[in-house]
């Protein structure tokens, strides 16, 4: 339920001389909360809780578990926000395809604008996207 009181965990956290934790995981009101509450009070640790990246047992429970942090000092984010500020900037190119593909298949609206600046600004090839279909084949005439 609190991974924090696996010593492994602590040992291995602390073997990579970092102060900064993305966490996310099952359940936002349990075991999130209770490692999120446990890094940053025994440790130190700051905590950056990936609230689209985690769910509770209902809506509510992962809105009063991620309050709860929060009110303890953790800071919320969403999977895009950490994906994007990792990237940083369009200009590293190292990375620039894989994210830019996680985009584009992820991102909603995000995405589709990542497209149009692909295909409109800068002269790129459309991105075809099959769509995928449900029920049988339409009978042949």
């Amino acid at each position: 339920m609190n991974s924090w009181d696996d010593q492994n965990v602590r040992d291995a956290l602390a073997a990579n001389k970092r102060k900064k934790l993305v966490v996310s995981g099952l359940w936002t009101e349990v075991c999130n909360t209770t490692f999120a509450l446990s890094a940053m009070n025994d440790s130190g640790y700051e905590i950056y809780m990936v609230a689209d990246a985690s769910g509770g047992t209902s809506l509510e429970a992962h809105k009063y578990g991620m309050d709860r942090m929060v009110q303890a000092g953790a800071v919320p984010m969403t999977w895009q926000q950490v994906l994007l500020e990792w990237q940083r900037d369009w200009a590293r190119k190292e990375t620039y395809d894989a994210v830019i593909k996680i985009v584009q298949e992820h991102s909603g609206a995000y995405g589709m604008g990542v497209d149009y600046a692909v295909t409109h600004v800068h002269k790129g090839p459309e991105r075809v996207k099959h769509a995928q279909r449900i029920g049988p084949k339409p009978a042949k005439t």
